[in-house]
């Protein structure tokens, strides 16, 4: 098979959450231990920073590995979903992941998740274990994908383990409730290993808490650093707590004797798309008329960039909006501001809700709009009735930043 190939094997022939959603989920670690048996065991080879939480995981990961770098470091970074491309997930020092060795490495073990039905998650962190260890990397910055304590990165001993946040998303995998979600994600702490926690909540510290006084795991409180002065290129206020939770990390692992200078963590923050590749966070993508996108997509997240978007300048606000079918929009719609002109759309996955839904749902909302089936016919229409004043957002699920973002490119 060639890399598109494999690509679309991957994909397409076994169960992705990303595109499929429910029945994607598995219930526990069983898969991921046959396959780290299987491949001898990468993970026991790689020394990892494992980080967990509802928002913010995706920025303080990109964050932590610019940081380190700067340092001299070689540096994984594993992260999901993708936007644009597949190797965005498998990083060493901000270069993705060859086509090639993706190839190879199916190929060679293709037998073997057929014949014990992998998920595609499961694959995927076999395949990013197994890149670190055969390229030699120093440290792996290694983000869950989805809750902590049943999600395939779990199979790692880390140096230090951090979350970032909590909030009420993916509520049929992980619980419904704030503290039996941060059980989950509590789930990423391991005996004896530091655990940073990046915000305060009533509900889900003494979680936390708890769990490391289980596993006499130190708890460091990332969230009573004052506000730092430090300069980070990433864009929107929201940003501040994924910067206190990576300085805090930054702290512990010095504490463990990873050496990071002060230097390093400055340069770090400034340079984080440079050295890393970021995406999609708060990412102003054009001027005349601003075109921000930014991958907030449950309450929490929305919550923040809404709050970003309306300290903005503007004449008119465009918001072109789509969402996957379980999401929650009784707590989602209502943060959004009823003065915009919106453009209601659907990602090209599986589980995107259908414009048609999504629009007749949010006029109940006081939302009014036109429909579109296409994120980019959407992000077309805002630019031809926008002004040079205008503002355009391009939100609602990660799959529409994807979307567009790709639709940028193959202009």
């Amino acid at each position: 098979m060639n890399y598109q190939e494999t690509l679309d094997w991957l994909f397409h022939q076994l169960p992705m959450y990303q595109k499929e959603g429910a029945k994607a989920y598995k219930k526990d670690l069983s898969n991921t231990r046959l396959l780290m048996n299987y491949l001898g065991h990468p993970e026991k080879a790689i020394q990892a920073i494992h980080i967990a939480g509802t928002n913010g995981k995706g920025s303080t990961s990109h964050i932590l590995a610019s940081v380190l770098q700067e340092q001299g470091y070689r540096i994984g970074l594993y992260t999901s979903p993708h936007l644009v491309d597949f190797r965005e997930r498998i990083k060493i020092n901000g270069q993705e992941i060859s086509e090639q060795y993706i190839v190879d490495f199916v190929e060679k073990h293709k037998d073997f998740f057929q014949r014990n039905a992998l998920s595609f998650f499961e694959m995927t962190v076999g395949l990013s274990f197994e890149y670190f260890k055969d390229l030699g990397v120093d440290y792996v910055v290694l983000e869950t994908g989805l809750g902590g304590r049943l999600d395939s990165t779990n199979v790692v001993h880390p140096l230090v383990s951090v979350i970032t946040n909590i909030g009420l998303d993916h509520t049929q995998f992980l619980g419904t409730t704030l503290p039996a979600i941060a059980i989950e994600k509590g789930g990423i702490i391991k005996e004896n290993v530091p655990v940073v926690v990046g915000e305060y909540h009533p509900d889900t510290f003494p979680v936390f808490e708890n769990i490391s006084v289980q596993k006499k795991a130190k708890l460091y409180k990332a969230f009573e650093l004052e506000d730092t002065s430090i300069h980070c290129e990433l864009k929107g206020a929201y940003q501040k707590h994924n910067i206190k939770t990576a300085l805090k990390t930054v702290e512990v692992l010095n504490n463990l004797g990873v050496e990071v200078s002060k230097t390093a963590t400055k340069t770090g923050l400034a340079k984080v798309t440079q050295n890393t590749g970021l995406l999609g966070r708060y990412q102003m993508v054009q001027e005349a008329p601003k075109i921000l996108c930014d991958t907030g997509h449950n309450k929490e997240g929305i919550s923040l960039v809404v709050q970003q978007l309306l300290q903005e300048q503007y004449q008119q606000l465009h918001i072109v909006f789509g969402v996957v079918e379980d999401k929650d929009l009784r707590s989602v719609l209502p943060l959004l501001p009823k003065n915009a002109h919106y453009y209601f759309t659907k990602p090209s996955i599986a589980r995107g809700l259908s414009e048609k839904k999504l629009k007749l749902i949010a006029e109940k909302h006081g939302l009014i709009g036109a429909e579109f089936s296409t994120v980019a016919q959407g992000v077309s229409q805002a630019i031809l009735k926008a002004t040079t004043e205008d503002l355009i957002y391009v939100g609602g699920s990660t799959f529409v930043v994807a979307d567009f973002l790709s639709s940028r490119m193959l202009k």
